[in-house]
């Protein structure tokens, strides 16, 4: 017969197992570098979570993943809901495992503004591709940052790279925000377009279509055909009337069909043609050293805010000054004044 004292030396045995089992950050660096997808998963958690010693261990591992030296292409793709990006990245990232290349796709879902909550079911969208064993799908939620990139998506690809993949893709949630943050981070940004859909919004799609390196109208299938050819013709009048790109580049105008795998070669041809170019000119290299320092100084703004609300005093007065500022016994200017001094004093 089995005892209380029996049953609770198991359960502290098991916890002490799966203790066991949790690598160090060493363990997981070393795993991670041999191409390790469970390690690579269990790294991004790190890097995606709030506990100070989550993200200890994760900036220590990123530290040496930085050591690690790579050519792997960075292509942002954006488009708005239902243009068929899930479809697009997991037609593209079969091409691609095909060639020979490995392929890692951070994927960022929508967060909800009210529940914080995502569905996350981009793994769900892309059922061949997720069972293919050069293939990476990490979905990750958009925790309502600009653009609808993760906070923690250029860590992520640092992870991806150091891991042995060639081409990571990013696909953005594509709400019709400033999608600077995904531009800022890739090598190559891919704008994917309907046909006869219209845009309400005029000003955003400017901003987004100067960004891009390349326009995709998707879905130009069927009785589809006809109206993406003639999107065609006036996205590349639109693309004339944009100043030219520092690096020379003319941004093309490209049909795909996704469903029918038609115009996907294609596009690889100029994303390659796109690299080589910037390799050889030193671009690329430049280009990414200017997003490196970018990276530097956003870095510097989140963990200013983060402190700047940590701060046990900040979080004492802060909520009394909320409501004054909403009952209009302070200016929000003020307010912030006293903040920002409670602040610079000693915690």
């Amino acid at each position: 017969m089995r005892t209380k004292k029996n049953t609770d030396t198991e359960s502290i045995s098991k916890v002490r197992r799966k203790r066991k089992e949790i690598p160090t950050a060493e363990e997981l660096v070393e795993q991670l570098l041999n191409g390790n997808t469970t390690a690579l998963a269990r790294a991004i958690t790190l890097v995606e979570s709030s506990q100070l010693a989550d993200q200890q261990k994760a900036s220590w591992i990123i530290e040496k993943c930085l050591l690690q030296k790579s050519n792997a292409i960075r292509i942002g793709i954006t488009g708005v809901p239902g243009v068929g990006k899930s479809t697009f990245i997991e037609t593209f990232g079969k091409k691609l495992t095909a060639l020979g290349e490995k392929v890692a796709v951070l994927a960022v879902d929508p967060t909800s503004s009210q529940s914080k909550g995502s569905i996350l079911g981009d793994k769900t969208r892309m059922q061949e591709l997720v069972k293919d064993p050069n293939a990476f799908i990490r979905p990750s939620p958009s925790s309502e940052t600009l653009g609808g990139v993760a906070r923690k998506t250029r860590e992520s690809i640092i992870l991806c790279e150091a891991a042995g993949y060639s081409v990571v893709l990013i696909e953005t949630v594509g709400v019709g925000q400033s999608e600077t943050a995904v531009h800022g981070m890739v090598d190559f940004f891919l704008l994917l377009k309907l046909a006869g859909a219209g845009d309400e919004l005029q000003g955003i799609k400017r901003g987004i279509m100067e960004m891009a390196d390349l326009l995709v109208i998707n879905k130009a299938d069927g009785t589809n055909k006809e109206a993406a050819r003639t999107a065609k013709t006036e996205f590349k009048r639109a693309l004339h009337l944009f100043p030219p790109k520092p690096n020379g580049w003319v941004p093309n105008v490209m049909m795909c069909s996704a469903i029918e795998g038609t115009g996907i070669d294609e596009i690889w041809e100029i994303i390659r043609e796109y690299v080589n170019q910037g390799r050889k000119s030193g671009y690329l290299s430049s280009n990414r050293k200017n997003q490196n320092k970018s990276w530097l100084l956003q870095t510097i703004d989140d963990r200013l805010k983060q402190n700047f609300y940590a701060h046990k005093s900040v979080k004492k007065k802060l909520g009394t000054l909320l409501n004054d500022v909403m009952e209009e016994k302070i200016s929000p200017f003020q307010a912030a004044d006293k903040l920002l001094r409670i602040y610079q004093e000693k915690p």
